[in-house]
């Protein structure tokens, strides 16, 4: 059985009445979604505050979710425009790698920035490197942050993104193209690479 056939037979249990059974979708989706939305977000409290938010909505939407789409990609989408609402009411700037995030050892940035902890001097370039592309996301428009950021922090594929987003694939490919152009640009001072590399 997959894990698509796992949480549709969980919401099918939560819209029986079974709570138990939205918990535990909970307890599966609650660290991702909290990973998504702080990217989004930079304070831990508001990160807390939306992702709340976002699984009560998703509690009461339950019975308009078709199962045309898998249940986290579905859930991320409420996430992100509960997010992008609360940002809107508050008209904050959209950072997408937090601190916390570049620290975090359990969910690495490796697909942006190849560490290596071998010398000072090596460890140095990386924190520079990683602050650089921290930097030239920031500095993305938003269709383009949020496609890279659901691409290679999140690690979902280009179908999931363009249900995400509305929008198709080819879009998706697009923007993912640009943003890592965007982000090449701003490294190749760094690390001396020419026009026609990317890295």
């Amino acid at each position: 059985m997959s894990e698509q056939d796992i949480d549709r037979q969980l919401v099918e249990r939560a819209r029986q009445g079974d709570k138990r059974a939205f918990e535990l979708l909970v307890e599966k989706y609650q660290r991702r979604l909290h990973r998504l939305l702080s990217r989004m977000v930079r304070d831990a409290e508001e990160v807390e505050d939306i992702a709340q938010e976002t699984f009560i909505k998703a509690y009461r939407a339950l019975p308009n979710f078709r199962g045309d789409a898998a249940f986290y990609t579905w859930l991320y989408r409420i996430g992100v425009n509960t997010a992008k609402n609360y940002l809107a009411g508050r008209k904050k700037a959209m950072p997408t790698i937090s601190d916390q995030a570049m620290d975090d050892d359990d969910d690495p940035d490796e697909r942006l920035v190849a560490q290596d902890h071998s010398t000072p001097e090596t460890e140095l370039m990386s924190k520079q490197i990683a602050l650089a592309v921290n930097e030239a996301v920031q500095a993305l428009p938003e269709e383009l942050r949020s496609a890279i950021t659901l691409r290679e922090m999140e690690g979902l594929s280009y179908e999931e993104i363009a249900e995400l987003m509305s929008c198709p694939i080819g879009t998706v490919r697009s923007r993912i193209f640009r943003a890592r152009e965007a982000i090449a640009a701003k490294l190749r001072p760094m690390l001396g690479t020419s026009q026609d590399k990317r890295w």
